[in-house]
């Protein structure tokens, strides 16, 4: 066997001082990595926090699900189906509302349909606390949408009693907005079907 002429490395005789060195950089890289995390991880665990503690410690409001509700239309025995819905926060008051088209469920034809709006308190079930559009108007309900408060939406209906059900020949473009305690409609363009 030959002997090496190069003196003996530090790391084939370490003592307890040299673990206690190396433990010691370990741990600081493992503290510096902790702080200095990517500026978008930051942000997203904060705003996280923030809409944890907002509503009191609970958890950021859900707008209410229409499904179960009975809405006040009359359709015989052929139900209800929910057309559309939109949430949104109407009044501003942090919780988000939902506003749902619904209509007789048909199996041809347009039915009418009406608009409503749902609020839900803490631990309530949600229900219906505005009717924007009455089904008794015998107005078909499209395009509803809920943006920056104000809820809008398109209401095709019928110039007389002699068109038929099937097909509407007149439309209106509508919206309504929360003015003090109600909901105020602004009627928009209107024009006839072709």
């Amino acid at each position: 066997m030959q002997t090496s002429a190069l003196p003996d490395l530090a790391h084939t005789g370490a003592k307890p001082v040299h673990w206690l060195a190396t433990a010691a950089a370990m741990a600081a890289v493992v503290a510096l990595a902790g702080l200095l995390q990517p500026e978008a991880a930051t942000a997203t665990a904060q705003a996280s926090e923030h809409a944890t503690t907002a509503g009191s410690g609970a958890a950021p409001a859900t707008a209410p699900d229409p499904a179960g509700i009975v809405f006040p239309l009359e359709c015989g025995g052929a139900g209800q189906t929910v057309a559309d819905r939109a949430p949104g926060d109407l009044d501003g008051d942090g919780r988000p509302e939902t506003v749902v088209s619904v209509h007789c469920t048909a199996g041809s034809g347009t039915p009418p349909g009406g608009v409503y709006v749902l609020t839900q308190a803490s631990g309530a079930a949600p229900r219906v606390v505005a009717t924007l559009v009455d089904p008794a108007d015998n107005l078909t309900v499209t395009g509803l949408a809920v943006q920056d408060g104000t809820v809008s939406a398109t209401l095709l209906g019928y110039s007389s009693t002699e068109v038929p059900r099937c097909c509407p020949d007149e439309r209106e473009s509508a919206s309504w907005r929360w003015k003090g305690s109600a909901f105020v409609r602004s009627a928009g363009d209107s024009s006839a079907l072709a």
